[in-house]
């Protein structure tokens, strides 16, 4: 093999690596999005209202809630993850432990709103998507180093 068949193929699998983290957090979030919004029309039809009241006023949690609340902290949590993985490797570690905490543990405030039962049981799955979805996609993107 030539230094330059070497040159080549290096700097392709550099640009595969760079592809994949970036590929990881779209198809992370893009899953979580589509099984959560799922899980919504699920609790819907079991009557589930996704209504909740904050100082009196009347909120509704979803559809638009689901979705902001599932595609920003993801993205932002699994793009700052990709990011400071290209400086220390066992970042992504780090961030698979908070990834998987952090939604665990807000479980609780979904659990203290005065959500129905229906709304209450799914949007706590949500949450558990939310957390999987995190380990996964920063397992894919271990992985791909």
């Amino acid at each position: 093999m030539s230094v330059t068949e070497t040159s080549r193929t290096s700097s392709v699998l550099s640009w595969s690596r760079e592809v994949g983290r970036p590929t990881a957090v779209a198809v992370s979030v893009t899953a979580a999005l589509v099984v959560n919004l799922a899980l919504w029309l699920i609790g819907l039809a079991a009557g589930g209202s996704f209504a909740h009241t904050n100082a009196g006023v009347t909120q509704s949690a979803a559809p638009g809630g689901v979705v902001l609340m599932t595609v920003v902290p993801l993205t932002l949590g699994l793009g700052v993850a990709a990011l400071l993985s290209r400086w220390w490797a066992g970042f992504i570690r780090v961030a698979q432990i908070v990834g998987a905490a952090l939604p665990l543990a807000t479980i609780a405030g979904t659990l203290d709103a005065d959500f129905d039962g229906a709304s209450t049981v799914t949007l706590a799955l949500m949450h558990v998507v939310i957390a999987t979805v995190a380990v996964v996609g920063l397992e894919k993107m271990r992985a791909d180093r």
